[in-house]
């Protein structure tokens, strides 16, 4: 396990960078999930557009205005932060990053370079204003700016992240009600980022995206399904982050022993104990174990688990693949967006059986809120399926 980029960069090149704790393994596997996502959404964006999906849209811009105080006050606080906090951090790593104490602390409190925060938030602000001062004119123009439809992703990558990121917290607040109460006592960025269920960031993400193209004019079935393959792709991507990170999305204990069919096939594929898992969850790593210790973590789960986050990349791998190649085939809006929802909604279903999660009553039985909404997303699938084929009939007589 590497809780950090850090522990991952020391042991596989051996270069010793204290500042690289500040990337946390399962946050930087994130990122990067929505830098996928973005690029295929890009990509298939502009693919509709030149099918004439999108609607060509204008808008008038004033240029040569004066200077926008609020954009000069942004800059500012920008540059304060980054030279108050993370040139801070990064010039000190080796000393603040050291023993019991984890990055998180440091990066939460109120530490850091007064000096250098004053020092370029000057520099950001004063910038932006020389910009400003630069482009004014005597008399501000009105010109008419074509809108891209590349214009959009960015927007659109930016809603779904942060509708994400609030859904999946409160869905996993929803199923964990201890945590609930604690949250609120005790609210910190932190607290907030710990702790995600996906499909609460696939609803409410999906729910802000249905808002803004709404706002924008755009047909929200085409956006769906240009996004279909990207979503899939960096849920597998995040799996990612769950695995090297160890955050508590494994499975239920395994002790059976490697099926002889995974042959020469690493044992990790078939059970883990997630040592240094970032949770600090089980037992202390044993001396004897052959796991070397990592400061501030150092320990392991007491019995092997079905490591399901591996096969959860595995499958949105191939979930990717399949609707990679069929985007060009299929020509029904929708239709992708529906395939995507039913192999989502399988997936999820049937991993949840051998993958640990909290348990409810639900019409007598007992399941898991993934369990639902993972049937419930495979059956709207088929159900969004035989709409849009009915629909691309009836339009087609």
């Amino acid at each position: 396990m590497y809780p950090t980029i850090y522990h991952a960069v020391l042991d596989i090149f051996g270069f010793d960078w204290p500042w690289m704790k500040l990337l946390n393994s399962f946050g930087f596997f994130v990122a990067l999930a929505f830098v996928a996502a973005n690029f295929l959404l890009l990509l298939e964006m502009k693919r509709k557009d030149k099918m004439g999906l999108f609607e060509k849209k204008t808008r008038k811009v004033i240029v040569g205005g004066p200077v926008n105080w609020s954009d000069v006050l942004f800059n500012a606080g920008l540059g304060f932060f980054f030279g108050w906090k993370v040139i801070y951090l990064l010039m000190n790593a080796g000393e603040l990053f050291t023993g019991e104490t984890l990055p998180q602390q440091h990066i939460f409190s109120g530490d850091g370079n007064w000096f250098l925060g004053l020092l370029l938030g000057a520099g950001f602000g004063g910038f932006k204003y020389w910009e400003y001062k630069k482009n004014q004119l005597d008399e501000p123009q009105e010109k008419e700016y074509t809108i891209k439809v590349q214009d959009y992703v960015g927007p659109i990558t930016f809603i779904a992240a942060i509708g994400g990121v609030v859904g999946a917290k409160f869905f996993h607040l929803f199923e964990n009600p201890d945590e609930f109460l604690l949250f609120f006592k005790e609210p910190s960025l932190e607290n907030f980022l710990s702790g995600l269920t996906i499909y609460g960031g696939l609803i409410i993400g999906s729910l802000a995206v249905w808002l803004y193209t709404r706002t924008k004019g755009l047909p929200f079935i085409h956006v769906t399904d240009a996004a279909a393959p990207g979503l899939i792709l960096s849920y597998g991507i995040g799996r990612i982050g769950c695995q090297v990170s160890g955050d508590g999305d494994w499975g239920i204990a395994n002790l059976a022993p490697k099926p002889s069919w995974m042959g020469s096939l690493p044992d990790w594929l078939w059970t883990y104990s997630y040592p240094n898992n970032v949770n600090g969850v089980g037992m202390k790593i044993p001396a004897d174990s052959g796991y070397e210790v990592y400061e501030g973590y150092g320990r392991m789960l007491e019995m092997p688990v079905f490591p399901t986050p591996i096969y959860e990349t595995m499958m949105a791998t191939i979930i990717f693949l399949i609707l990679w190649q069929l985007r060009k085939r299929i020509q029904i809006p929708g239709l992708i967006f529906a395939i995507y929802l039913m192999f989502n909604g399988f997936e999820r279903f049937w991993i949840e059986k051998i993958r640990v999660n909290n348990v409810f009553d639900f019409l007598g039985m007992s399941v898991t809120q993934a369990e639902v909404i993972s049937t419930l997303t495979f059956f709207g699938g088929i159900a969004l399926a035989v709409y849009v084929v009915m629909k691309s009939r009836r339009v087609a007589t």
